[in-house]
């Protein structure tokens, strides 16, 4: 299984498309981290304008860990798309080149060869969150320094020490690479359907995109479904920068997304085991 692994990690990498997503966030992190060395702080003085009039606020606020939180408010909008560029492309791309009939004639079963695949998506999707986070906490703190933060969101206000933050933004980021994972697992089953690697990607953004709008729909006969909607819990990152934590929000999440997971793996495995290569 690690020698299978291993090949589609090598295959993964080898595609220039591998690192669109690299590039993009290695060119996209820097320019907003420019834009607010520019707006000086402007930014936080306004979210905190209200608070200002009734409390005496003192201490560099306008630190890196400020601006990690905002790079990761803004860029969740844009990294599935580029998650969906690669996972889209693993069994989409083998059936659009030609070369299952090659490949799943060795003497390695499909369950194996699909689950390395599988793996090497979810390693890919680790990979460039775990960029994402180095690039926004490690550029911000060299460039802004660093402090306490005043997070802030739709569940109230909550001030985080900085001796804290450093294991609250890792379990901020252990949390939203788990809710990446079902971005990967939904492009790896829609590609395990079509056999041209453009499709997955559209097809991905379009489901995430209508469930983002049930999600945040404020109309009262689609309530019922949103806490069953994998949208619903993308923001489970936002709970770490909570104090204390809400275990049985961030629990209840991380059960509803690895549900997905669970299912789009399932449903990926039965159709490719019946899948027809010859034709």
């Amino acid at each position: 299984m690690l020698n299978l692994l291993y090949w589609e990690l090598f295959k993964t990498f080898a595609k220039w498309r591998t690192y669109i997503g690299f590039i993009a966030v290695g060119v996209l992190i820097p320019v907003i981290l420019w834009i607010m060395w520019i707006e000086g702080g402007d930014f936080i003085k306004y979210q905190l304008r209200s608070l200002q009039s009734e409390f005496l606020i003192t201490g560099n606020l306008f630190n890196g860990w400020a601006i990690a939180q905002i790079i990761m408010n803004g860029l969740w909008v844009h990294v599935p798309a580029l998650i969906a560029l690669v996972a889209g492309d693993q069994l989409s791309g083998e059936a659009t080149a030609g070369t299952f009939r090659l490949t799943l004639i060795r003497p390695v079963s499909r369950a194996r060869f699909l689950n390395a695949k599988y793996l090497a998506t979810l390693l890919y999707t680790f990979a460039l969150v775990a960029v994402i986070g180095v690039m926004a906490v490690g550029l911000g703190l060299w460039i802004f320094g660093s402090g306490d933060l005043i997070a802030i969101d739709r569940e109230g206000i909550v001030i985080l020490s900085e001796a804290d933050l450093p294991m609250h933004f890792l379990f901020a980021f252990a949390l939203a690479m788990w809710s990446m994972f079902v971005v990967a697992s939904l492009a790896f089953f829609i590609s395990a359907l079509v056999e041209n690697a453009i499709g997955p990607i559209i097809i991905t953004m379009t489901v995430i995109a209508v469930f983002y709008i049930i999600t945040f729909l404020p109309v009262a006969s689609v309530e019922g479904i949103k806490p069953w909607l994998f949208t619903t819990h993308m923001n489970v990152w936002q709970q770490a920068l909570r104090d204390p934590y809400d275990w049985s929000a961030i629990l209840e999440s991380v059960v509803v997304l690895g549900a997905y997971d669970l299912a789009f793996w399932g449903a990926t495995m039965a159709l490719f085991l019946r899948k027809d290569i010859l034709s």
